[in-house]
């Protein structure tokens, strides 16, 4: 057994007595479906799955375009009944969920069919979830220390999960994020029985997403895969689960998840712009999708640390921003707080793996470096791509100051579910220099 007498790190063990340190890694992820117009065989999937009625989740606006329309009609076609739940929350939050699950409770579907972004396909994890564990609250199966983290050792309903936006990847994973608006915080689910059964990657569906809507699912891409990439190696993570069963869904950096999250970097090197700047452009919408769902099993096996772990208290602690593009009064949309503190993030990090982080430097277009200079390097590309694609100034443009920093680390230290396997220390002086260090990016 490899033991570990490290201490001062999440994943490394907390004291200085022996840790078996993880010895495995597990690979888990949803059959994905890929082409122009794959939306269409829903309707037959429900049927050949024997199901006989399905709950639709989507959210207000999505409910009223194309990709809805053709699901109900495909569901139509193969005579499934269905309701409709179209009261997602765009970054939803534990009272958003609990309308969903309560939904589903009530109407006792089959199995569950989720049209839109992360937001309306995390929704739709968790009310698959909670409508097979009816006597079950809220905070039962949410990661641990804010909610309970019970094991999930039922079978679920089936989930498909039509993504209408190159992004978040979670058609492809085990985890369900949310505002725990008690704290103000995000938090969430991290099992991988609640991943969708299959995932139709149709870029068609992604002819009616605006511009902002574009650049920061893009950035929730990017970071996805650079995070993954430059994770903690799995072998460092520590102690080993006592059962397979609790292996967690985020394992740390390794081989399987490496190649997903390298190419999904290189995909987003050569089409990332072209999708923001260009709606009309389809070849890089359609490859934009495709990286989101590569990077969506990267980091669905390997996992995200700061650019995540940070960003909950970013998007939970919002006074008044509100985004173009974004139907609500009140939003910092979830890439936008992800890739805002990126550059001030590898910086930190670069001393871990100089190898990987001068890689992905390079990657995206950076010049070859001095392995010393990697993290700068990195940070001057991150920040390129950040000023070139319209994003904010750093923090202060979504309304913090100085004076917010103590809160947002306290809002960020409950992640540990990210936080286990950042590459360097989690405490609350290195997380509150990177806000710091993100007011200004430019």
């Amino acid at each position: 057994a490899v033991v570990s007498t490290q201490s001062g790190h999440y994943g490394r063990g907390t004291s200085t007595a022996p840790v078996r340190m993880e010895y495995a890694l597990e690979m888990a992820c949803s059959s994905i479906r890929y082409g122009p117009g794959v939306t269409n065989e829903v309707g037959m999937d429900f049927a050949n799955l024997g199901v006989d009625k399905v709950a639709v989740v989507t959210d207000p606006v999505m409910a009223k375009l194309p990709p809805v329309e053709k699901a109900v009609a495909a569901l139509e076609r193969s005579g499934i009944a269905y309701e409709v739940f179209d009261r997602v929350r765009v970054e939803p939050t534990d009272s958003s969920f609990q309308e969903c699950i309560d939904f589903a409770r009530n109407t006792a579907p089959g199995a569950f069919l989720a049209i839109g972004g992360g937001s309306v396909i995390d929704t739709a994890k968790a009310a698959n979830l909670y409508n097979t564990y009816p006597e079950a609250d809220l905070l039962d199966f949410v990661n641990a220390p804010i909610g309970k983290g019970l094991p999930v050792n039922r079978t679920l309903q089936p989930l498909l999960a039509i993504p209408t936006t190159a992004g978040t990847g979670s058609e492809t994973t085990g985890v369900a994020v949310f505002d725990y608006e008690p704290l103000k915080a995000k938090t969430g689910i991290a099992n991988r029985a609640i991943r969708p059964t299959l995932g139709f990657v149709d870029p068609d569906n992604l002819v009616s997403m605006p511009a902002r809507v574009t650049a920061y699912s893009g950035f929730d891409v990017l970071c996805h895969a650079i995070e993954s990439y430059t994770a903690i190696p799995y072998k460092e993570r520590g102690p080993a689960p006592s059962n397979p069963s609790m292996r967690p869904a985020y394992q740390g950096s390794n081989p399987l998840s490496d190649i997903w999250s390298r190419h999904a970097c290189h995909i987003t090197a050569k089409y990332f712009r072209r999708a923001v700047k260009d709606p009309e452009d389809y070849e890089a919408r359609e490859q934009m999708h495709l990286a989101s769902s590569m990077a969506g099993v990267g980091f669905g096996n390997a996992g995200v640390h700061l650019c995540h772990g940070l960003s909950y208290s970013i998007s939970g602690l919002n006074r008044s921003y509100k985004s173009t593009d974004y139907p609500e009064d009140k939003l910092i949309p979830h890439g936008l707080s992800v890739c805002i503190t990126a550059p001030s993030v590898f910086a930190a990090t670069a001393d871990s793996d100089l190898d990987r982080h001068a890689e992905i430097a390079e990657i995206l277009g950076g010049k070859p470096c001095r392995k010393e200079d990697a993290g700068a390097v990195l940070a001057d590309v991150l920040r390129d791509y950040l000023h070139d694609l319209g994003v904010p100034d750093g923090l202060n443009a979504l309304g913090y100051t100085d004076e917010d920093i103590p809160a947002l680390v306290q809002g960020a230290l409950p992640q540990k579910r990210v936080l286990a396997i950042s590459p360097i220390s989690t405490e609350a002086e290195p997380l509150a220099e990177i806000y710091a260090n993100s007011m200004k990016n430019y």
